[in-house]
């Protein structure tokens, strides 16, 4: 779960105080891991060295003794200002005695934090914490001291925030999808098996038309007789339940066969966060990132093809439109794969509108040619699970959630907190978000934990609006303090108490509802850089301790030295939180895959049934 993959260039920065009394500067210096860079400073330890006179400092003059009046011989016994001077500098060692100890356990945490340790992380982050809170020294009298506390909250809150920003342990792992994972079928002849599902499909009910032949036989022996696709197919039909009243519900509105919630079986096994790498194709229908296209949104917040809802929209539309357009559901379906344009070329090409006769000619792809027969056999054995080993499946629970319309920027931690939910809970309930944060200028529909839409208005209207994307709420447990409370939110516990209006010494009680102000963490948006005409890749990584690798990979450069001046770059890895990556194994999509052509269905309706000579 490791940060900045790759690394960035170890950097040193200087953390200076001055003593009350005092004029020597105390030097800690910072060695910080690749994702500590974006810090302001990461002090780790020092030696534990005393202050030392200077070495020019010379004893005072001693006024000259006449044998006439000699001095009476006494012990010095120090005055006041001498002894406030050796108590100053005591107290002033202990300080630095718990900061040194405070670093090195914070670098232990940042060391764990770089090595994707993040449970170990979190513990030497409590600790370097709790070492100053319990210290017994008052942090708000020691002015070194609450500097050092106030940098080491904000250095974990900048932390875990990009932990959380980057999907650390957030967004769930991705399986391959049955057809991606079904990549030994063999299509022999199979007579026996071919007969067997024809006699099936005389009593199979669907609102889709089913075919068996060599092809569908085919998917249908692979889903069965091989362990690895037939857990696949399973694992998928068993996701299917979290989505499945709505898709039926969405495809029956829309006019479309309901048995097509199986294609999904194909695009995705029922993973709402799937990105193609190659071709940027993305979401359940694994839609093509075209900005504005199928009606679904995209900007740098939210990304509408991770909607499960309203992408389901956009795919019954879609594929409806294709069907208009061919007039046969097997060419719609190759056409939402390959492109309505390149089947359209097939059928003027070759003279046939038929899904398998061009699939004898060899006019169609390979990743075409398989999509359609995969998902038939999908349909098939969904639609009679006793016969497949798909009768003892365990679908999950239905994703069910209240909605909130918000014109805000509210991060989702503050959300978890206020519905008493996790932030893994409120990620998952709401896919299409790119960062921890709703949009700032932007309408979004949040959802909420079931039962919590009443529960999320009383509590946020206590936090003015423009907090809402750093500020925290809190229910006091038992054994709970504000100090502790405050730490563990990494926020101040004199503004906690002044958010609250009580006293900062006062005591709080199991139950009470705390406001607790945090500042903002840094890199809320990506760090832009705008090339100057002297910059080269080399220079600029070298300006931010990034390496010229991860310059090409954040912007999608292909030089290793040039760049043109004008053009703004990434110089920190853009933060998105909702798409995990997977490649799939077929073949990736064109750019011209799924974008509509109007005259199709008059194109091919003369060859719908072609002359055979």
């Amino acid at each position: 779960m490791g940060l900045f993959q790759g690394g960035k260039r170890l950097t040193m920065t200087m953390v200076r105080s001055k003593f009350q009394r005092g004029a020597r500067r105390w030097a800690v210096t910072a060695l910080c891991g690749p994702v500590l860079l974006l810090l302001a400073g990461c002090p780790q330890e020092t030696g534990n060295v005393a202050p030392r006179p200077a070495a020019n400092a010379t004893a005072p003059p001693v006024a000259a003794q006449t044998q006439s009046q000699p001095q009476p011989q006494s012990q010095a016994v120090p005055g006041p200002a001498a002894r406030q001077t050796v108590e100053s500098a005591a107290n002033a060692y202990k300080v630095q005695q718990i900061i040194n100890q405070a670093e090195a356990t914070y670098q232990m945490g940042a060391d764990n934090y770089n090595a994707g340790h993040m449970e170990a992380a979190r513990q030497n982050f409590d600790q370097a914490v709790d070492g100053i809170l319990t210290s017994g020294v008052d942090i708000k009298s020691d002015p070194q001291l609450s500097d050092e506390f106030d940098r080491l909250l904000n250095a974990i809150n900048v932390l875990e925030m990009d932990a959380l920003k980057r999907g650390n342990g957030l967004s769930p792992q991705i399986e391959e999808s049955p057809l991606d994972a079904a990549n030994d079928v063999t299509f022999r002849a199979d007579p026996e098996l071919v007969g067997k599902v024809a006699a099936e499909l005389k009593t199979t009910q669907s609102d889709f038309p089913l075919v068996i032949n060599d092809y569908v036989a085919g998917y249908i022996r692979s889903f069965s007789n091989n362990e690895k696709n037939h857990a696949h197919l399973v694992a998928s039909l068993e996701r299917a339940g979290k989505y499945k009243e709505m898709i039926l519900k969405t495809l029956r509105d829309e006019g479309v066969p309901q048995d097509l919630i199986y294609q999904a079986v194909a695009e995705s096994g029922f993973q709402p966060q799937v990105v193609n790498r190659r071709s940027g194709a993305g979401g359940m229908w694994q839609f093509m990132p075209f900005t504005g296209e199928y009606g679904l949104a995209r900007n740098g917040w939210v990304d509408e093809r991770f909607d499960p809802e309203k992408s389901t929209v956009a795919y019954a539309r879609y594929i409806k439109t294709l069907h208009d357009q061919f007039g046969d559901w097997y060419l719609a379906m190759a056409a939402y794969d390959w492109g309505p344009g390149n089947v359209q070329r097939a059928v003027m090409r070759t003279g046939y509108a038929d899904f398998w006769d061009l699939y004898r000619l060899n006019a169609l792809p390979k990743e075409t040619k398989n999509y359609v027969p995969g998902i038939i056999a999908a349909i098939i054995m969904a639609k009679n699970p006793g016969q497949y080993g798909l009768d003892h499946l365990e679908p999950m629970p239905p994703v069910l959630s209240d909605t909130v319309s918000v014109d805000y920027a509210i991060n989702l931690p503050l959300v978890a907190d206020v519905t008493n939910a996790t932030v893994q809970e409120i990620v998952a309930l709401n896919p299409s978000l790119l960062r921890l944060t709703t949009p700032a200028d932007n309408q979004y529909d949040l959802h909420l934990p079931v039962g919590t839409k009443d529960l999320f208005g009383d509590r946020i209207k206590e936090i003015p609006a423009e907090k809402r994307a750093s500020w925290r709420f809190h229910e006091v447990r038992e054994g709970e303090t504000l100090d502790g409370i405050a730490a563990a939110l990494h926020a101040k516990a004199a503004e906690v108490a002044e958010a609250n209006s009580i006293e900062t010494k006062g005591t709080v009680e199991v139950g009470d509802e705390l406001v607790v102000p945090v500042a903002a963490a840094a890199m809320d948006h990506p760090m832009r850089y705008t090339v100057k005409r002297t910059d080269t890749l080399v220079t600029i990584a070298d300006r931010f301790g990034v390496t010229v690798r991860q310059l090409q990979q954040w912007n999608n450069l292909t030089s290793t030295r040039t760049v043109a001046s004008g053009r703004s770059l990434y110089v920190s890895e853009p933060l998105h939180l909702a798409p995990n990556i997977h490649v799939r194994a077929r073949k990736s999509k064109t750019a011209t895959t799924r974008k509509t052509t109007s005259s199709v269905k008059a194109k091919t309706a003369a060859s719908k049934t072609p002359a055979k000579n």
